[in-house]
């Protein structure tokens, strides 16, 4: 297998990325930015038909970033799995959701697993990169690549998990700057999944076991998730104090040392933070051990759609107006500022909830030009101009998305209501009655 990291090594290496979405095309573009030939697999054909078209659809991979990774064959995009016995490595980024329950769904990782495991060839190395519990890889994944493969685990078949550490609409830490956490359980396991990323990332940190590396990236996002959870909650505290959470979050993070600023919002959104803490609080609960803040920051930040529902509908009750038959246009959808993606956005959840109350919704989003079907909603809706027409025509604007190609002052000057779940509005005067919410 010393044989496999050096020609991982080489420029005759061959990487297959399997699942083609937010992390998968970003990772197919930093390796092609190392000089490694990708092949990228994905069961979407809408998907490989676009990439062939040369037309990307994500942000994180401009359409001409993706003309210069498919120069020369070095990136290639098919449904065609077969393909996988010409791979040296391949890299899994598919999707880990949780049931209705809040248990891990593993179906896309075992799917794949069976799809490319009677595909693979001696001498090649697997890495999950989706995030799970620690004992994904290693208790589920590779028996599953050992069975469909006929392979030997740690001689013909190594594998090992690097976790996807994607930040959609950070133009500073894109794919190749940001340090990759490597975990295997064996040497040469190790060997070639670093010989994979040396050329692809800044830097590759090596940890001891795919478990490891599993749990490193899990705290990485429950610190994230229980930090946002106390600002949330503060957030709802101070404002029945009259006190501005957001000045109080500016004036804490003046000092120098002990304290990294998070701010609140109108839920948790992303494909991470809302998910990854409770795929360790569902391992531990198999061995019995509790995890409280896990739990308690799961309740504050789920309930802080209700908390909205709350400000906005007693902002309508000021004005004389029930929340039913009133028009709500919402600004912004993606779950985050900039981006166009929409995984487990706070504003779908503000969205049905507000049409089951009986209100009218538009959105408006400059990155998300249509909501369609998704895996736990469906909405059908067209964003809308943000022009004066649909600004005077809606009782209330609420602002979920803080986007910066929205010019919230012309807002303020247009809008009868606004109700804000992030801080935008604070400082800026005009005609709208706002509310921080």
């Amino acid at each position: 297998m010393t044989k496999l990291s050096d020609k991982l090594r080489s420029d005759d290496a061959v990487v297959g990325v399997v699942g083609l979405g937010y992390v998968g095309l970003p990772l197919s573009r930093a390796m092609c930015g190392g000089g490694i030939k990708v092949i990228g697999f994905d069961i979407d054909p809408r998907k490989i038909e676009r990439l062939d078209a040369g037309e990307s659809y994500i942000d994180a991979v401009p359409d001409d970033a993706l003309a210069e990774m498919r120069s020369e064959g070095g990136f290639v995009a098919t449904t065609d799995f077969s393909r996988v016995k010409e791979v040296d490595a391949i890299a899994i980024c598919v999707p880990t959701p949780l049931t209705k329950h809040r248990d891990p769904d593993t179906s896309y990782i075992e799917n794949t697993a069976h799809t490319i495991g009677p595909h693979l060839s001696a001498d090649t190395l697997v890495v999950l990169e989706s995030t799970t519990y620690p004992g994904t890889t290693a208790e589920l994944l590779a028996p599953i690549l050992a069975e469909e493969s006929g392979l030997k685990l740690g001689s013909e078949l190594l594998v090992a998990y690097s976790p996807e550490r994607e930040n959609p609409g950070d133009e500073k830490w894109s794919t190749a700057r940001i340090p990759k956490v490597v975990g295997a359980d064996g040497e040469a396991a190790q060997e070639a999944a670093a010989a994979l990323y040396e050329r692809t990332v800044s830097e590759v940190v090596v940890v001891s076991s795919t478990a490891a590396a599993e749990a490193t990236k899990l705290l990485e996002n429950i610190y994230r998730c229980v930090n946002i959870a106390l600002v949330n909650e503060l957030k709802v505290t101070f404002d029945a104090m009259n006190i501005d959470v957001f000045e109080v979050i500016e004036a804490a993070k003046t000092k120098p040392f002990g304290f990294q600023a998070f701010y609140p919002g109108p839920g948790l959104g992303g494909h991470c933070i809302p998910i990854d803490p409770f795929y360790l609080s569902w391992k531990a609960r198999g061995h019995g051990a509790p995890t409280r803040f896990i739990e308690l920051a799961g309740e504050v930040n789920t309930g802080m759609p209700d908390y909205v529902m709350s400000k906005l509908m007693n902002a309508l009750n000021d004005d004389g107006k029930a929340l039913k038959g009133s028009k709500v246009l919402m600004l912004g959808v993606a779950y985050k500022p900039n981006v166009d993606d929409v995984r487990e956005s706070p504003a779908l959840t503000l969205i049905e909830r507000l049409r089951d109350k009986g209100a009218v919704v538009s959105y408006h989003d400059p990155h998300v030009p249509r909501l369609a079907r998704g895996r736990h909603y469906s909405i059908d809706l067209d964003s809308v101009e943000l022009d004066d027409a649909h600004l005077s025509a809606a009782d209330v604007v609420l602002i979920v998305t803080d986007h910066k190609a929205i010019d919230y002052a012309a807002l303020l000057d247009q809008a009868k209501l606004v109700v804000d779940t992030r801080g935008v509005t604070r400082k800026l005067e005009g005609k709208a009655r706002v509310v921080q919410a």
